[in-house]
């Protein structure tokens, strides 16, 4: 292991437990161990996920988040016993590995609790969200410290949560608490004075308008996670551990609006004067650790930072605080492991936090314990299987209920929290296998066809392996792709998988394969509009094919184009975007936290947009726009990029031995193209 790591593998404590090293597994939603929606039990994927970490080097799991109550039905966790029984058995079996395990449990969401798009009309009418309440009662699931607006549905107020749900919520801490000490787990979290949840709407002065006991004065805003923490020290002794999750600063402009990184504004929730305070006021209540980074459900981008947001975006602020306290503090938030283990050298913090790159590879800690970091499966920050909680104006959380019930899975690695489904086997009849087309889908297929023990070929019309993916990475954010793609490259290398690079297959008949995968994308819609040929595709843009001036229009208000006016704007430039839809980036499994990223750096960076408005012409260096109103307007340009999205482009039509993966089938994100190769891999 190289000496730089060497920080991240020293023993710790929390409390009187000791830890093995300081590398985190923090807790993402969808990774209970007693599932997500749907009853209360022990979850096999989840205890499956996690035993797979604890073997693989890590030194604290900190399970995902477990409701008190169930999402569905509304029981009681600690009404479950034979659960507990059960997940005594697991623990003994953990403990083995040298892992010790907290289980977070929350309080609630408040206003943050993502209502599905599918429920929206039924939150609105009483009578309706009457007639649901025994199965999914909204109304308690969005209950706020006071009347507020929903994060996610326009115009749903949620109600003032009562005194005696809040005393009902304390009690079950403590009683839940118990029965995990006695089934052995080594310590519980709290979610959360973090996030924007309900428990951080009590802190917050933007969120607390309550006049009792629980609202005004700081230690009254503050009462309910002291309430909570003091329970449980009571129920289960002083020694028993309760870590925190904690957002150092609140990162919030308003109501729906984050401050991004660097830029001035007037926080409306938790400064850092206000943070200094409640930290030590939060750890003198009995609180032994402060698992911690920043932001709300305002400022999403924040806790779960997108490709957009810096690497280590949260460990200056959460140094500071470290400071003002003597447990021990956890920094998450795109950490790097060679920047956290000089951080922690340096005593600034006292482990590193990470969530979203152990689904994309559960061992990543061991391969970085024996110097393969170019094995590491890198993670993208694309949010588009853990976190495609999407919404944009008019639609609440547009998100498949499918994924609702199944979070926490990754994008790159199905195999992740997902019940066997994409699990790897041999084949039982070996056979021959070309690919036509060395993109991502194409090299998925590739790969996992040859594990499962099949002679493949991939034929490259290019002299290069990725596609699309190629031109998509090459912006100044898009690090993790371009480590992405070297990964892949690497694996079909390591894998002796023959490539036939500068070779088109226009004719399937040209090739003698038992099984032909055809991965050969799209191609770009293009608009009836006077004087589009003199505008950019935006695949040659990115290509680098076609310099641009200073002032350059983007039609199409989608992912690719806001990405393109992002990049443009880093380098100076002034774009300008043109969406037909009333909104940017209005689309299903975009997340939230990558959304909003993007919108409100617009909004603060002064880039014109147009929504549900068109190009009319482009006429030499003037586009004619034609808004909402139908009123018209001139814009003076320098360029015109087009990212109206694409059409599958196969080569041939799908038979009983052709298949045909990524756009070339369906026109999608990263997501559907690895799904989709992985299952028609292993099908073959």
């Amino acid at each position: 292991m190289n000496k730089k790591y060497e920080s991240l593998f020293t023993p710790w404590k929390i409390g009187n437990v000791e830890i093995k090293n300081r590398i985190v597994q923090c807790p993402m939603g969808g990774t209970s161990l007693f599932g997500w929606m749907e009853p209360h039990h022990l979850d096999k994927d989840a205890c499956d996920y996690f035993m797979d970490l604890a073997k693989n080097n890590v030194g604290l799991i900190i399970t995902g988040i477990a409701p008190l109550k169930n999402l569905i039905g509304g029981q009681w966790l600690y009404k479950k016993k034979s659960m507990f029984k059960q997940l005594k058995d697991y623990m003994d079996e953990i403990h083995k590995t040298g892992a010790k395990v907290f289980i977070q449990l929350t309080a609630g969401f408040g206003r943050s609790f993502s209502i599905p798009n599918s429920l929206a009309p039924m939150a609105k009418n009483k009578f309706m969200s009457g007639l649901l309440k025994p199965i999914i009662d909204i109304s308690y699931l969005c209950a706020s410290p006071s009347e507020l607006p929903s994060r996610w549905l326009e115009g749903y107020k949620c109600r003032q949560i009562t005194k005696k749900e809040i005393n009902d919520i304390v009690k079950a801490f403590a009683i839940t608490s118990k029965l995990l000490k006695e089934a052995g787990v080594d310590g519980v979290e709290i979610h959360a004075v973090h996030e924007g949840y309900l428990i951080d709407q009590f802190t917050l002065k933007y969120t607390n308008k309550r006049t009792d006991e629980y609202g005004g004065s700081f230690e009254n805003r503050y009462r309910f996670p002291v309430e909570i923490v003091k329970a449980i020290k009571a129920e289960c002794g002083q020694d028993f551990p309760v870590s925190l999750r904690y957002s150092v600063l609140s990162k919030t402009r308003d109501f729906c609006e984050g401050a991004l990184p660097g830029e001035k504004y007037t926080e409306i929730g938790r400064d850092m004067d206000e943070s200094e305070r409640a930290a030590k006021y939060l750890q003198d209540a009995g609180y032994d650790m402060l698992d911690s980074d920043n932001g709300t459900y305002d400022a999403w981008y924040w806790a779960h930072p997108p490709l957009y947001m810096p690497r280590n975006c949260n460990l200056d602020d959460v140094a500071h605080i470290r400071k003002f306290v003597d447990i021990p503090v956890v920094c998450a938030g795109k950490m790097e492991p060679e920047v956290a283990a000089k951080a922690i050298k340096d005593g600034k913090i006292d482990a590193m936090g990470v969530a979203r790159q152990f689904l994309t590879d559960g061992h990543w800690v061991t391969k970085l314990m024996e110097d393969r970091l170019e094995d590491i499966q890198p993670c993208i920050y694309c949010h588009n299987a853990c976190l495609n909680m999407a919404h944009y104006k008019g639609v609440a959380n547009d998100q498949a209920m499918e994924d609702s019930k199944h979070m926490s899975r990754c994008a790159i690695n199905p195999m992740t929290m997902d019940g066997g489904k994409y699990d790897i086997h041999p084949a039982k009849v070996k056979k021959t296998v070309a690919v036509i087309g060395g993109g991502v889908g194409g090299m998925e297929v590739a790969r996992i066809a040859t594990i499962r023990g099949h002679k493949v070929t991939i034929y490259e019309k290019t002299d290069k392996l990725g596609g699309v993916f190629i031109p998509a990475g090459q912006m100044s954010f898009k690090g993790q792709d371009r480590k992405l793609l070297d990964w892949y490259r690497r694996q079909i290398a390591n894998l002796n998988i023959e490539v036939k690079y500068n070779t088109e297959i226009r004719d399937l008949s040209e090739i003698k394969a038992d099984e032909i995968v055809v991965a050969t994308g799209s191609t770009a819609k293009t608009l009836p509009i006077p004087g589009i040929e003199n505008a950019i595709n935006a695949i040659d843009f990115l290509n680098k094919e076609k310099e641009v001036g200073n002032t350059v229009l983007i039609i199409g208000g989608g992912l690719t184009g806001c990405e393109i006016a992002y990049e443009l704007s880093l380098q100076g430039k002034k774009p300008i975007i043109v969406e037909a839809k009333q909104d940017l980036m209005a689309v299903r499994g975009l997340s939230l936290a990558n959304s909003s990223y993007l919108r409100d750096y617009f909004k603060h960076n002064d880039v014109p947009v147009y929504l549900n408005s068109y190009v009319k012409d482009i006429n030499g260096k003037n586009v004619t726009i034609v808004d909402e109103q139908g009123q018209e307007k001139i814009e003076k340009v320098d360029n015109v990029i087009t990212a109206v999205g694409y059409n599958p482009a196969p080569i041939a039509k799908a038979s009983r031995h052709v298949h045909i993966v990524g756009d070339a089938l369906k026109v999608g994100n990263l997501r559907t193209v690895v799904w989709r190769a992985w299952e028609v891999a292993e099908k073959i």
